[in-house]
């Protein structure tokens, strides 16, 4: 193994698999250098059929330089239509080149636009729209622009064949570890897991603080100014909300509307002070898990926590989750257990049969490795119907047992959390999961450019990958 990079030993991840050096280089140099195909999962009718029993348009859009959110707000935009009819199934980075899916109620083919740098096909018709649960995964080609030594990649690939027991037999996958990358928590200011930490602590001072205040080197000047300001503020005994809002950059919307809701406070019934944290109405085990509450009901810190919408509310838990199993996966490489098969006590679960595009896990279905079954589901491992997991942790969260439950009671215990606390008030709330230890893939590494061709399930990112054979800063990828 060999030592991660600073910056992603901030998000939990403190190991690269391979010992071998990276080949350098650069990502995303121009958007052609990044493709991404979605591997579909979602079946529809002809274009022609009934409307009134399959309402919902299904179009394929090849995009450049286009992020997921801003064409499907072009689309509807030129469509005339509400931005609220148009779905799709993953979320797609504007420095590339996408191929995905998009649902359109109500809509009929000559009603599509022509739109810049978007190459639109109907695809036929469908009885319900496009959700996250239709992706089955993406393929990738992607070229790495400059690279220092190339030559490194083969033997990076032969580490990481070795990492995933040769799964499958074929000699052409890989595996690393299945970590979430830096953009799960930002990939400049890496805060959305201590945000998310402090708010299942109920911590929602510190919360709110950690995401409008909290400066970081790597952003720009400005909002590094405008979010010491705010720490100075809120750190005196009289915090000035309205000069903090006259600071702070109007780029950086969320961080205003949860300052617009503290300088509400102010000029209603006084401010928030420098130690007054939350709720002391809320009881231990919130039952209001549905819309948000006014700010008289919750105290002043989780409303204007509240004030971002409800997705990011969700992310900034998803990603105290997230930093937590980057943790358990880094103690497990550090004690040296094997990933690509369990150990007695792991959980692991099957493969999802229903998709032959891609070894996708299906979390549902899970079984203990107890000595008398660990033989058995090493066996399912190696032959690709089954993986090794750790706890996405949250309230029916059950742990492992043997090493493996240690691994994760540890790192739970170091970050205060445990299960219950997740019962959380609102869109906060989160049962938890498990997801695989382990991504495995057929890789395919092509010179002159130097270029990698693979396919990963939905939830996995192909940075976890790239991050092996560049060791790079994670800003890079």
């Amino acid at each position: 193994m060999r030592e991660a990079h600073p910056r992603e030993r901030t998000v939990g991840v403190e190991w690269y698999v391979s010992d071998a050096d990276g080949v350098g280089g650069r990502l995303r140099d121009r958007p052609e250098d990044f493709r991404v195909r979605e591997l579909e999962a979602f079946d529809t009718e002809p274009t022609d059929s009934a409307d009134g029993d399959y309402p919902y348009l299904v179009l394929r859009a090849t995009l450049r330089g286009w992020d997921t959110n801003d064409f499907a707000s072009r689309l509807s935009d030129a469509m005339g239509a509400s931005r609220e009819r148009i779905d799709w199934a993953g979320t797609k980075d504007k420095h590339a080149v996408t191929t995905q899916l998009f649902s359109v109620a109500d809509a009929d083919p000559e009603e599509i636009p022509e739109i810049r740098d978007a190459d639109i096909e109907v695809v036929g018709r469908a009885g319900r729209h496009l959700s996250y649960g239709d992706l089955a995964g993406n393929a990738f080609e992607i070229t790495v622009r400059d690279p220092e030594d190339p030559e490194n990649a083969g033997g990076i690939t032969d580490q990481l064949r070795e990492f995933a027991g040769d799964a499958g037999g074929d000699g052409d996958r890989i595996g690393v570890p299945n970590v979430f990358g830096h953009q799960r928590f930002g990939s400049r200011r890496p805060v959305t897991h201590e945000v998310g930490l402090a708010i299942v602590r109920r911590e929602w001072r510190d919360a709110v603080l950690a995401y409008v205040g909290n400066p970081a080197e790597a952003e720009p000047e400005d909002t590094q100014v405008a979010r010491e300001f705010v720490d100075e503020q809120a750190a005196s005994d009289d915090p000035d909300w309205d000069a903090c809002l006259d600071e702070m950059p109007g780029k950086l919307g969320y961080e205003r509307s949860m300052l617009h809701r503290l300088r509400e406070r102010e000029a209603g019934s006084g401010s928030p002070s420098a130690g007054a944290d939350d709720e002391p109405d809320v009881p231990e085990s919130p039952s209001d898990s549905g819309a948000s509450q006014t700010e008289s009901d919750v105290g002043p810190w989780r409303h204007a926590l509240e004030a971002v919408p409800s997705n990011l509310q969700r992310l900034f838990v998803n990603a105290a989750q997230s930093y937590a199993f980057n943790r358990i996966l880094s103690e497990r490489l550090e004690r040296g257990l094997p990933f690509h098969k369990p150990v007695a006590g792991d959980v692991c679960c099957f493969a999802d049969t229903d998709i032959d595009a891609v070894r996708k896990p299906d979390p549902d279905r899970v079984q203990r490795a107890t000595e008398s079954r660990v033989d058995v589901l090493a066996r399912h491992c190696e032959r690709g119907r089954a993986f090794v997991t750790a706890p996405l942790i949250g309230t029916e969260t059950e742990f492992a047992d043997g090493e493996p439950g240690e691994i994760e009671r540890e790192v739970f215990d170091d970050l205060g959390l445990e299960p219950e606390l997740f019962d959380l008030p609102g869109n906060f709330e989160s049962t938890g999961t498990r997801r695989a230890i382990l991504v495995d893939t057929e890789m395919a590494v092509s010179h002159d450019p130097l270029a990698f061709e693979f396919a990963l399930p939905s939830g996995c990112y192909a940075t976890t990958v790239l991050r092996e054979y560049l060791k790079t800063d994670p800003m890079e990828l």
